[in-house]
């Protein structure tokens, strides 16, 4: 499934049409590069669930929770990581494993963890304004 947006108000039916496409799945993890735009992805993903309060990346908390409709959400922000013995540390299968939708931003960084079910939304810059989201 492919998806082009073009300006960010795309990015509202984008999210609509992917929770809707995969109305189970509760594990998304976002690839693309630095400033593709997956914490902005995210954001609309969570206001499409029902999250009433501002959404930021955890760069450097690793995870954040949003109270929704649905339940917690849990933001998940690897980049700062040194290695998969962080997540560890923190419990992450907690989160991973509790039913409660998990967006998980660089997941390249613990690749042995990763649930097998979760979607792959890889998202590529096309121009400055212009995003291909492709899920798998």
């Amino acid at each position: 499934m492919e998806i082009i947006v073009n300006t960010t108000a795309d990015l509202s039916v984008a999210a609509q049409t992917l929770l809707n496409r995969f109305p189970k799945d509760r594990i998304f993890l976002l690839y693309g590069a630095m400033g593709a735009g997956k914490t902005t992805f995210i954001k609309y993903l969570c206001e499409q669930l029902g999250v009433k309060d501002s959404t930021s990346s955890p760069t450097f908390s690793i995870v954040n929770e949003y109270d929704s409709d649905n339940g917690p959400i849990y933001h998940f922000d690897f980049y700062r990581i040194k290695d998969e013995q962080e997540a560890f540390d923190f419990g992450y299968e907690e989160y991973f494993y509790s039913g409660a939708y998990c967006f998980i931003e660089w997941p390249e960084k613990i690749p042995n963890l990763l649930p097998e079910e979760a979607k792959e939304i890889h998202i590529s810059i096309i121009d400055a304004a212009t995003r291909k989201i492709s899920i798998r």
